[in-house]
């Protein structure tokens, strides 16, 4: 009897014994399975973006760039906590094998998922493009190729091909009229084919029914209203004279007067930092010398404002045939009817001229 039950006692322990280690390991099994549920937790959803005190980042990925590009810009600007556990995520969504183009901003705190889920849907944010006080087709390629992807020499190309600007209904030397300077918003990627497309989309929206009536109003089309805005914008700045100025104009186009505009002769010289328009500039030779040809010049000498276009259409109606800036600089004008009022004002402002040493 005592072998017996010292043989059961035994085999109580064993199994005691048993049910220890299948404890010890279903509780080493949980905290291996939770360790892997944290780990899989972490890799996915716990920050790792960071960007010290900025809120978000621009990220723009160039048509044509590679897995390698894409990691090479974010690790070069220090924005991924751990590079590890992020190219793991993208290997496992097969993110090395769909990079799309496009401008995407990535916020702080960003987890690798959603981080690598929005680059890889193709799902770009759009970006602000501005563009104002443009002067020449190549400033406006110039600042258009600085914020989105299509390089300015691309751009150009198109704005100087007379088969292109043809099919808007313009030629190279007026296609900037195409163009209303605004705030738009468009994908980064944009091709500059879409691009034309878009602004004359969007130059045709403006036309609406009430500037084109206003057109009519003053015996003008778009093209030689934008010609006229744009040689008010480049005389004044203040917004509430300019249509004092494009009725002095006004006047002169229906008189058959020399418009005798001065930003018409700077134009064509080619030199913006002329200051004080001189007799010999008076001269030159070309369609936009307004002392030598009547008439509007072939095409816009800058970019108008909208503030420009509309002042030529409601222009102010008045009996005034000149203006000269005021000697005092603030960047308003004097007004007369007559020659002799004028040059009177113009001494006075060639005065001020020579106190301040200007002399070209």
């Amino acid at each position: 009897m005592v072998n017996y039950y010292s043989s059961m006692m035994q085999k109580e322990k064993r199994r005691a014994s048993r049910r220890r280690l299948l404890r010890f390991g279903g509780i080493m099994l949980v905290m291996l399975v939770l360790s892997l549920c944290y780990l899989c937790y972490s890799v996915l959803y716990q920050s790792n973006v960071w960007l010290n005190k900025q809120e978000s980042y621009n990220l723009d990925i160039r048509s044509g760039s590679t897995w390698d590009d894409v990691k090479g810009t974010l690790y070069k600007n220090g924005i991924i906590v751990h590079r590890s556990s992020f190219e793991l995520v993208a290997s496992l969504m097969k993110y090395p094998n769909h990079i799309k183009p496009g401008h995407y901003i990535i916020t702080n705190g960003m987890n690798n998922r959603v981080l690598v889920a929005k680059l890889r849907s193709g799902k770009q944010d759009p970006v602000k493009l501005v563009f104002n006080n443009i002067r020449t087709k190549e400033d406006l390629a110039g600042h258009i190729g600085e914020q989105i992807e299509t390089d300015s020499s691309s751009l150009i190309k198109l704005l100087s091909d007379p088969s292109v600007t043809s099919e808007y209904g313009f030629t190279p030397a007026n296609i900037l009229t195409m163009f209303i300077p605004n705030t738009y918003s468009v994908y980064w990627n944009i091709s500059p084919e879409k691009f034309m497309e878009r602004m004359h989309k969007e130059y045709d929206t403006f036309w609406n029914a009430e500037r084109q009536q206003q057109l009519k109003n003053i015996g003008l089309n778009r093209l030689e209203c934008m010609t006229m805005a744009s040689i008010v914008e480049k005389e004044s700045n203040r917004n509430d004279e300019k249509p004092d100025i494009a009725g002095v104009y006004m006047n002169r186009l229906k008189q058959g007067w020399l418009l005798q505009a001065d930003p018409t002769l700077v134009f064509a010289l080619g030199d913006f930092s002329i200051k004080r328009v001189l007799n010999v500039y008076k001269k030159i030779d070309s369609p936009y010398n307004t002392y030598m040809y009547i008439g509007l010049p072939p095409g816009p000498i800058c970019m108008p404002s909208v503030s420009s276009i509309d002042a030529v259409l409601k222009y102010r109606q008045h009996k005034y045939m000149y203006f000269c800036a005021r000697e005092d600089f603030s960047g308003y004008h004097n007004f007369a009817v007559t020659q002799q009022e004028h040059e009177l004002n113009a001494q006075r402002y060639q005065q001020a001229l020579d106190r301040q040493g200007i002399k070209k």
